[in-house]
C-alpha cells in the first residue's frame, strides 16, 4: 500500500535520474518499509533502487524480501552488486537463500563471498537440512567468567556492532564451551568492578546443531527466549538462533498444519512455485483414499436395495447422515493434527485419545440424533395437521428412530476414524537442556514435518 502511494514520486525521481534524492528518500526508512515499497515496483526499477542504496541498507532490505523476489533480483543485478549484498547479509538469512537455489547457482554465489564469509556459508550449509545448524548465526558476543563488568562492556562496544543481538551475553571457558547465558540488563545493573562469575546463575537452555528446527521452536515456546545458544557435540558454542528465525519456522509449521487439515500432504514449495504435477500428487493421495472409502458406502447400499425399496423414505436422509459423519471426522482429525503438532498428544496416548473420542462421539451423535428425531417428528406433525399429507408415511416414528440411531453410529465412527487416521505423524526429540546437576534429555512429539524448501 505504501509503495502504491509513493510510486509516482519514486518513478519521477528515477526518470529524472535524481539518484541522490532517491537515496535520501530511503535512507531513514526502516528496511521492512523499503522492502514493501520495492515489491510494488517493476523489476527494472527495483534493481535501480538497490544500486543507489548503501550496501548495509540494501542487505537489510534484501533480507525482508521473500525468496522468489530475492531470486529475481539476483538474476537482474550485476555480480559486483550481488556480492556486496551477500557479504552484508546475516549468515542465517543468507543460508536460507542459498539452500533454496539449485546447487550450481548456490556454488556460483558462494564464490562471490569473501574468504571469511565463504567459510561461514559453507559451514552452515554443511549441517543437515531442517536442522538448527542451518538456522543459526555465528554472530554473537561471548565473554569469560573472570572478566569484570567493565571489561565486558568495553568488549561489547568494540565487537558488538556485528552481533545478531545484544540482549543475551554468553559465557564460555578457555575451550569455547558454553558455561552460561546472561541477560544484558544484569551487566547494566551491576557494579563495574563485579566479575561475571559473581552473578551468573549457572542455569541455561541450549540447542544442539543437529536438533530439528521444530524442536527449537518448541523450546522457544516453552522458555519465552529471544535467543538461544547452539552448541556442537563437544558443547562448544558455535552460534545462536533468534526469535525472528523462529517466527519464520512457526509460519511454515502453521502452513503445513493448515494444509494437512484440508486432507492433503503438506506442500514443500509456495503455491505459485510448486510444479502442477507435484501439487496434484500431493493432493491426489488422500482424495483417492477418501474416494475408495466412500465406494464402500455405495457397495453397502447396493446390498440393501431391497430393504431401501421397502422404506424409500430412508434414502432422503442418507446425505444428511453421511455428511454428519464426515464433519465429525474432519473435526476430530483437525484436533488431533494440531494437538500433536503442539506436543499436547503423542502416539503413546492413543488409548486415552480413543476413550475420549468414544465419549465425545457418543455425545455428539446423541445431540445430532435428538435433533434428527425432532426434525422428522416435527415435519411429520406439520404435514399431517396443516398440509393434510404425511411426508414420511404412517410409520414416521420408526423413521425418526432409525435416523437418530444412524446418526449416533455414523458420528461415533467418523470421530474415531478422524482421530486415528491423522496424516504424517512423527516422533521428534527435544533439544538438550543443561543445568548444573548434569545433562537432561527429554523427548517430545509433533507431526509438522519441516522439509527444506528447494529445487529438485
Amino acid at each position: 500500500m505504501v509503495g502504491k502511494i509513493l510510486e509516482p514520486e519514486i518513478r519521477s525521481l528515477i526518470d529524472a535520474r535524481n539518484f541522490g534524492a532517491l537515496r535520501e528518500v530511503f535512507r531513514e526508512w526502516p528496511p521492512a518499509d523499503v522492502a514493501e515499497v520495492i515489491l510494488d515496483l517493476p523489476e527494472d526499477e527495483q534493481v535501480i533502487i538497490f544500486r543507489v542504496l548503501p550496501h548495509a541498507l540494501a542487505a537489510d532490505v534484501f533480507e525482508y524480501l521473500d525468496i522468489d523476489a530475492q531470486q529475481k533480483l539476483l538474476r537482474a543485478m550485476a555480480h559486483e552488486q550481488v556480492g556486496a549484498i551477500l557479504n552484508e547479509m546475516a549468515p542465517d538469512d543468507r543460508t536460507a537463500l542459498l539452500e533454496e537455489l539449485p546447487s550450481a547457482a548456490a556454488r556460483q554465489l558462494i564464490q562471490l563471498l569473501t574468504p571469511e564469509e565463504r567459510r561461514v556459508a559453507t559451514a552452515l550449509l554443511g549441517y543437515p537440512e531442517g536442522s538448527v545448524g542451518r538456522l543459526m548465526t555465528p554472530d554473537f558476543i561471548a565473554v569469560r567468567e573472570d572478566w569484570t563488568v567493565q571489561q565486558v562492556l568495553d568488549y561489547i562496544r568494540e565487537h558488538g556492532q556485528d552481533s545478531e543481538t545484544l540482549n543475551i551475553i554468553y559465557v564460555v571457558d578457555d575451550l569455547g564451551k558454553l558455561i552460561d547465558d546472561i541477560r544484558m540488563r544484569e551487566f547494566l545493573l551491576r557494579p563495574l568492578t563485579a566479575k561475571v562469575s559473581d552473578f551468573r546463575d549457572e542455569t541455561f537452555v541450549a540447542l544442539s546443531v543437529n536438533d530439528s528446527q521444530q524442536d527449537a521452536l518448541n523450546v522457544f515456546r516453552k522458555y519465552d527466549r529471544v535467543a538461544l545458544p547452539v552448541i556442537d557435540s563437544n558443547h562448544v558454542l558455535v552460534g545462536i538462533v533468534t526469535s525472528d528465525d523462529m517466527l519464520d519456522i512457526a509460519e511454515q509449521e502453521a502452513t503445513e498444519d493448515i494444509q494437512k487439515f484440508g486432507g492433503m500432504e503438506a506442500l514443500e514449495e509456495p503455491y505459485m512455485r510448486i510444479p502442477l504435477w507435484r501439487m496434484v500428487r500431493k493432493r491426489a493421495g488422500w482424495l483417492i483414499v477418501l474416494f475408495l472409502g466412500e465406494t464402500l458406502t455405495a457397495t453397502a447400499m447396493a446390498n440393501y436395495q431391497a430393504e431401501l425399496a421397502k422404506a424409500l423414505v430412508l434414502a432422503l436422509f442418507l446425505p444428511l447422515i453421511i455428511s454428519s459423519g464426515g464433519n465429525s471426522g474432519s473435526q476430530a482429525s483437525t484436533l488431533m493434527i494440531r494437538a500433536m503438532a503442539l506436543g499436547e498428544v503423542t502416539l503413546g496416548d492413543w488409548w486415552r485419545v480413543m476413550r475420549r473420542e468414544i465419549q465425545a462421539g457418543l455425545l455428539l451423535g446423541a445431540i445430532l440424533g435428538v435433533i434428527g428425531v425432532v426434525r422428522v417428528g416435527g415435519w411429520a406433525f406439520v404435514g399431517e395437521q396443516y398440509l393434510h399429507r404425511q411426508p414420511y408415511g404412517e410409520h414416521w416414528p420408526l423413521v425418526a428412530l432409525t435416523v437418530g440411531i444412524a446418526l449416533v453410529g455414523v458420528v461415533l465412527w467418523g470421530t474415531l476414524s478422524g482421530s486415528t487416521v491423522s496424516p504424517n505423524p512423527r516422533h521428534g526429540t527435544s533439544p538438550f537442556r543443561w543445568r548444573t546437576l548434569g545433562l537432561v534429555r527429554s523427548t517430545s512429539s509433533g507431526i509438522a514435518d519441516l522439509n527444506a524448501l528447494g529445487y529438485n
